[in-house]
């Protein structure tokens, strides 16, 4: 009898409850985007900072490269991925079942965490186009993003308000981004859409090739409707010192949306309160990580949200006093009564 409650004993140590849950090591995936894009090193950057305290934690942070904001949001909904990046504008329609989730209804199991660096649409184009607006993409061909990416959407949005159809009026493409500085270099395609938080590496490489190129500015009348239409969407502006070889002389002005921190519903408080703590712990350190940081705050990494903010890093808000930034509609209904006295 004595041998058999050793033994029961000796199970129960093995399985004690440490901060982070149970002794043995979880581990967790971010979904990111392209290697080329800013996803994937913004994946790397948080994983990073959350591995240096694995041993505290007992949580190891991989990153994986995926195909975008749609299957990061899809994966995280379905257990594949425990996090994903995604842009403000899909966190938005996955919430309220629209776009890609029209036929499935809002996404109700969708939480946020926070929001990251903000991405600009994008639109670079041969300089012997003749494009200086998206109005003059008429009759070209015009890469506008793969499948299950956030920027098709952001490129679809910037035609129909420039009244162009994507069917009739231009030859469209729907090649990864990755792809599109080659094709336009080789003047299989005139312009592409890209969006992105900047510098980034495919920008680059599409401004230094052989082909001269122009990013074209995102303005006017057609864009100041899109404004007042989508919520998510604000101006921004594409710095000209990042693309020296580009054929622009000056700042470039459009509009973006902001990188988001997703998860579900049903991921552990635990491992969100552990995430979001080392980052916002280690909010220099993690600017540093990144040019497109450089623009980021406390304050405007609780913007920028639609999906209710997971309990975990709730949880984080609240003991750092961060949980004042936060607008009403960001507390689950089910923490109102506990949270929402906290807000400005």
């Amino acid at each position: 009898m004595k041998k058999i409650l050793s033994i029961i004993l000796a199970l129960c140590v093995t399985l004690i409850w440490t901060p982070m849950g149970f002794s043995r090591t979880k581990f967790v995936t971010i979904g990111t985007g392209g290697v080329t894009g800013v996803y994937y090193p913004t994946g790397g950057a948080i994983s990073r900072i959350v591995n240096k305290k694995s041993k505290q934690y007992h949580l190891k942070v991989t990153v994986e490269s995926t195909a975008g904001s749609v299957y990061n949001i899809n994966a995280v909904l379905s257990g594949d991925l425990e996090f994903g990046i995604a842009q403000s504008d899909r966190q938005y329609q996955a919430w309220y079942g629209l776009a890609e989730w029209k036929n499935k209804g809002p996404q109700k199991n969708l939480r946020s965490v926070f929001s990251i660096h903000p991405e600009s649409i994008t639109l670079v184009a041969r300089a012997d186009a003749n494009i200086n607006s998206p109005a003059d993409l008429k009759g070209k061909r015009v890469n506008l993003g793969n499948p299950g990416s956030g920027q098709l959407q952001n490129s679809r949005d910037v035609l129909a308000a420039f009244g162009l159809d994507e069917k009739k009026d231009i030859k469209a493409e729907y090649a990864k981004a990755v792809e599109a500085p080659s094709l336009l270099q080789d003047e299989r395609i005139d312009a592409f859409f890209y969006t992105v938080g900047h510098p980034n590496g495919n920008i680059k490489e599409a401004t230094a090739g052989r082909i001269k190129v122009k990013i074209v500015p995102i303005t006017g009348a057609p864009v100041e409707k899109l404004l007042k239409k989508y919520p998510y969407y604000a101006k921004s502006i594409i710095p000209h010192k990042f693309y020296p070889d580009a054929v622009n002389e000056s700042d470039v002005p459009t509009i973006g949306v902001k990188a988001t921190f997703v998860t579900s519903k049903k991921i552990s408080p635990k491992i969100v309160y552990a995430i979001t703590k080392e980052v916002f712990e280690n909010f220099e350190q993690f600017k540093k990580l990144h040019p497109a940081y450089a623009v980021l705050t406390k304050e405007n990494m609780l913007q920028g949200l639609t999906a209710p903010i997971h309990r975990g890093a709730l949880k984080y808000y609240k003991e750092s006093g961060l949980i004042k930034y936060l607008k009403p509609e960001l507390i689950p209904e089910k923490y109102k009564k506990k949270y929402l006295k906290y807000l400005k």
